[in-house]
C-alpha cells in the first residue's frame, strides 16, 4: 500500500500538468478527488502500520488555517434565510471552492512528506518534475514550430500563438520551467549529480531554458535571472574558488537567453514600461492600474477581504475603466492575497512564509543538493508571483 500511494501521487502529479495545467475547473475537482481518494487509503496503510508521521505542523498549519478562514468567508449572515447570501465572499460559491482546494494540495504535501521520504523516492520525484517539465518544452518548442491551424494542437483549445505549451497562459507555463529549471541548475551546480551523469542533466535544462525563454514571458525571465542570482550568491560563500565558472554561466546565460529571445523578447521588454507606467488606459489593462484598483478594494475591505475567489466580481466596483476588460485576477500573488483575505488572510500568508524561511535556513546549514534546488526552483515561483497569478493554477 505504502508503494501504491507514492505511485499514485507521482501519478497525480503528472496528470494534473497535461490538460492545458488544470486550467478547467472539472479538472481542478478530478485533482481535489483525486488526493482525497488517496488519502482514505493512506488512512488505511497508516491504521495498519501504526505510524502517523504527516509532516511539520509548522508548514501545514498555515495551510489548513487559509482553508478554514476561506471556508468562514462562505458562511452566510443572513439569518432570516430568506433574501440573498450575505456573507463576507463577492462569490461564496467560488470560495468554497478554493478552501477545498487549499485543503487538498496541504494533504498532498503531508502525504509526499510521509511516502516520498526516502532518498531513493526523493529520486524518483525530481525525475517526475524534470520530465514533466522537458515533456512540456519539448511540445511547446514543437507547437510554436508546426501549429498553423488556428484552434487545436493535440488539445482541442490551444490557439494559435497564445499561450505556450499546453498553457493556455504563456506565464503559467514559465512557471513549471522555473520551477524544474531551478531544481535542476541547482542539483547540477551544487554536485548533487554524480559526474558521470552531470551532462545529461545540463542537457536536459537546454529545452527547459529554450522554451522557458522562447515563451516570451517578461516574468519568467525575471524569475530565470533571480534563480541564477541567488545560486550565484549561495555558492559563492560556500565555495568561492568557483567564483569564474559561476560568473561565466551567469554571463553565457544571459547572452544565450538575448540570442534565443531575439526581436521578440525585446519587443515584450519594451513594452513593460508601459504596462507598469502610471498613465491610464482606456481599458484599465495595464498592471499599475489593476494594483491601484486592488489596494482600494483593500482598503473599502480591510479585515477580511472580499473573499479568496470572489476577486473577479469584486474589483468591478473599484475598476476605473470602459468596461471592456474587466480582471480576473490581481497579476500579483501578494497583492490578491490582500485583497482577498484582508489583514487576517495576509497575516497567514506571512505567517506561512516565515515557517517555510526558518525550515529553509536550518536545511541549507547542512547544504544538501536537493534542498538547495528546491529552494532555488520556489524563488523563481515567489519572485514571479509579484507580477502574475500561475499559483492559481
Amino acid at each position: 500500500m505504502d508503494r501504491v500511494i507514492f505511485g499514485a501521487l507521482a501519478g497525480l502529479i503528472v496528470l494534473t500538468a497535461v490538460p492545458y495545467g488544470t486550467f478547467d475547473p472539472w479538472w481542478k475537482a478530478a485533482f481535489v478527488c483525486a488526493v482525497f481518494g488517496i488519502c482514505i487509503v493512506a488512512i488505511i496503510e497508516i491504521a495498519i502500520s501504526g505510524s502517523g508521521f504527516v509532516g511539520p505542523r509548522s508548514i501545514l498549519l498555515p495551510m489548513v488555517a487559509l482553508s478554514a478562514f476561506a471556508f468562514l468567508q462562505t458562511i452566510n449572515f443572513n439569518s432570516g434565510g430568506a433574501g440573498p447570501w450575505r456573507a463576507i465572499s463577492a462569490d461564496p460559491y467560488q470560495t468554497r471552492f478554493f478552501a477545498i482546494q487549499i485543503l487538498a494540495l496541504t494533504a498532498c504535501l503531508a502525504l509526499l512528506y510521509r511516502y516520498a521520504a526516502t532518498k531513493d523516492r526523493m529520486r524518483v520525484l525530481i525525475h517526475v518534475v524534470i520530465g514533466i517539465a522537458v515533456a512540456s518544452a519539448l511540445f511547446g518548442i514543437v507547437r510554436q514550430a508546426t501549429q498553423h491551424q488556428p484552434f487545436g494542437f493535440v488539445l482541442p483549445m490551444l490557439k494559435r500563438n497564445e499561450g505556450y505549451g499546453q498553457f493556455i497562459n504563456k506565464n503559467h507555463f514559465a512557471y513549471l520551467m522555473e520551477m524544474a529549471f531551478g531544481l535542476g541548475l541547482g542539483l547540477a551546480l551544487s554536485r548533487g549529480v554524480r559526474r558521470d551523469r552531470l551532462m545529461i542533466y545540463i542537457g536536459l535544462l537546454f529545452p527547459i531554458w529554450i522554451a522557458l525563454v522562447l515563451s516570451n514571458s517578461r516574468g519568467g525571465i525575471l524569475a530565470m535571472l533571480a534563480q541564477i542570482v541567488l545560486c550565484a550568491f549561495l555558492l559563492v560563500r560556500r565555495q568561492t574558488s568557483r567564483l569564474i565558472v559561476i560568473v561565466l554561466l551567469i554571463a553565457g546565460i544571459l547572452a544565450g537567453t538575448i540570442w534565443v529571445g531575439g526581436d521578440r523578447l525585446a519587443s515584450n521588454l519594451e513594452s513593460a514600461s508601459t504596462d507598469f507606467a502610471g498613465d491610464t488606459t482606456r481599458d484599465g489593462a495595464s498592471r499599475n492600474e489593476i494594483w491601484r484598483a486592488t489596494l482600494k478594494m483593500f482598503a473599502a475591505h480591510p479585515i477580511a477581504g472580499v473573499g479568496f475567489g470572489g476577486y473577479w466580481i469584486a474589483i468591478t466596483a473599484y475598476h476605473d475603466a470602459s468596461g471592456a476588460l474587466t480582471p480576473q485576477e490581481a497579476h500579483n500573488e501578494y497583492l490578491e492575497v490582500l485583497s482577498s483575505g484582508g489583514l487576517i488572510g495576509f497575516g497567514i500568508l506571512v505567517w506561512f512564509a516565515v515557517m517555510v524561511v526558518r525550515r529553509v535556513h536550518v536545511n541549507l546549514i547542512t547544504f544538501d543538493a536537493v534542498r538547495f534546488g528546491a529552494v532555488v526552483g520556489i524563488t523563481g515561483v515567489v519572485v514571479h508571483s509579484l507580477v502574475d497569478f500561475g499559483l492559481h493554477l
